[in-house]
């Protein structure tokens, strides 16, 4: 009986990022690109639309090395998660973090290209991004602060679009308006809704290895509370683009989505594993709907 090869170095690395599972940077591109049209009142130009397409990828990218380094003792103690290359031991945390930190500088590179007041917004970004790992263990709910890392591409696409070469706060303020900080609100509450679901498939692991997380703080209301999380979302959402004018369809992106959050509803209801993990795997289809829906408001005006 021949044995299997082990895996390349290139392979490990792509499992690290997860580069075979996109859910999980769509879940960060959506919202972004959606804001980017709301900013811009249609198509932002290819260059933005480039730079923060490649620049969600790779931090999510980094991300990933970062999350992974955090919780390789913990990893060890769950089924889904013990496989991992750095938690398996078949790349070493220092390989991780050097990987991080050069996807992270890349990304960096990217905002330079844009103007003062994105490059100041990407600071506090990266920040977040890099506590959220360490948050679990001391914050009830740790989804809340993985929300404000999945949302600063939000303000960071309006300052793109809106902001200039001023370097100081007044400056950065300025590029970013009220409506935008109630997409952020909406969409730390996307995050939270899916984000939890994700947790209810690891809440016996979680509990049993001393982890906090929403499932496990919401307990026998986590049902409910998903669904609050999500009718928050939509519902901020529709407020901001009923607010601004935007035409019909984005209104029918937000609707094809609780179509899918209705969907959402019945895969979670019994808390099975298998439900949980479904909805939360394709959650990303939420985010295409609206970020659709954005897209098509302005086509049709």
């Amino acid at each position: 009986m021949t044995t299997a090869a082990p895996p390349s170095r290139l392979s490990l690395y792509l499992d690290l990022i997860r580069w075979d599972r996109p859910a999980g940077w769509l879940l960060l591109l959506w919202p972004t690109l959606s804001a980017l049209w709301i900013a811009a009142d249609g198509f932002p130009g290819w260059h933005v639309l480039a730079v923060f397409t490649l620049g969600t990828i790779l931090m999510r990218s980094a991300g990933c090395c970062i999350n992974d380094v955090a919780d390789r003792e913990f990893d060890l103690h769950v089924k889904r998660t013990a496989q991992r290359p750095v938690t398996s031991g078949e790349i070493q945390p220092k390989q991780a973090l050097t990987l991080g930190a050069v996807l992270a500088l890349v990304s960096f590179a990217l905002v330079l290209t844009t103007n003062a007041a994105t490059v100041w917004l990407s600071v506090p970004a990266v920040v977040v991004a890099s506590l959220y790992p360490y948050a679990k263990r001391v914050i009830a709910m740790p989804q809340a602060v993985l929300g404000v890392a999945y949302s600063f591409g939000i303000p960071m696409a309006f300052s793109a679009v809106q902001g200039g070469q001023d370097w100081r706060l007044s400056a950065i303020a300025a590029a970013v308006p009220p409506h935008a900080w109630w997409l952020v609100l909406g969409n730390i509450c996307w995050v939270l809704a899916y984000d939890t679901e994700y947790a209810m498939v690891d809440r016996d692991d979680d509990l049993r290895i001393g982890i906090k997380t929403s499932a496990i703080t919401l307990g026998r209301h986590d049902v409910n509370g998903v669904m609050t999380f999500y009718a928050l979302y939509l519902g901020l959402w529709a407020w901001v683009g009923w607010r601004l004018g935007l035409a019909w369809p984005y209104l029918a992106g937000i609707a094809v989505a609780a179509c899918q959050v209705a969907w959402h509803w019945w895969l979670i209801r019994s808390r099975s594993r298998e439900g949980c993990f479904k909805a939360f795997r394709l959650n990303h289809w939420v985010g295409a709907a609206v970020f659709a829906g954005t897209v098509l408001a302005g086509w049709v005006r």
